[in-house]
């Protein structure tokens, strides 16, 4: 039997195909983008969670983890190993906040602060690679968005 064909017992409806998936969809192009990420990414031996990381406190500095987690939408047990490997790395300084010990704070370092420049140019690299126009691109974020927050709202 070939990927056209459905079983003779259970007639596959056309919804029920996976190219008629919006979750496929969108699970597919995260992968390809992934991949595009990956590939500007590796001159600044980043990862796509920790340029987003470093995006954060590029916007602003010293943040708590947990403000990052949120932003980020990653809870403490993925955040914490990966803000480790960013310490060890020299991008970031983990300090416990004086205002309340259980907190702990993450801030640039010099190297972190630098690699801004380095990575100035990303955007337009992405940009590129979708072959999208910028008005475009917003349109479809804005999109995502609004589909986002009602899957939110249905969970």
């Amino acid at each position: 039997m070939n990927s056209q064909t459905s079983s003779p017992d259970m007639p596959q409806q056309p919804s029920q195909r996976l190219d008629a998936q919006l979750c496929f969809a969108l699970y597919s192009t995260s992968l390809a983008m992934g991949k595009v990420y990956r590939k500007v990414l590796a001159p600044l031996g980043l990862t796509y969670p920790q340029y987003l990381v470093m995006m954060v406190l590029w916007e602003q500095d010293e943040r708590s983890v947990s403000e990052i987690g949120e932003r980020l939408w990653l809870d403490s047990a993925t955040l914490t190993p990966l803000l480790k490997r960013m310490e060890a790395a020299g991008l970031v300084q983990r300090t416990r906040s004086a205002a309340d010990e259980r907190q702990v704070m993450v801030t640039l370092s010099p190297a972190g602060r630098e690699m801004q420049r380095s990575a100035a140019e990303i955007p337009t690299g992405i940009l590129c690679a979708t072959g999208c126009t910028p008005e475009g691109l917003k349109a479809l974020k804005a999109e995502l968005e609004v589909l986002r927050r009602n899957l939110q709202q249905a969970v």
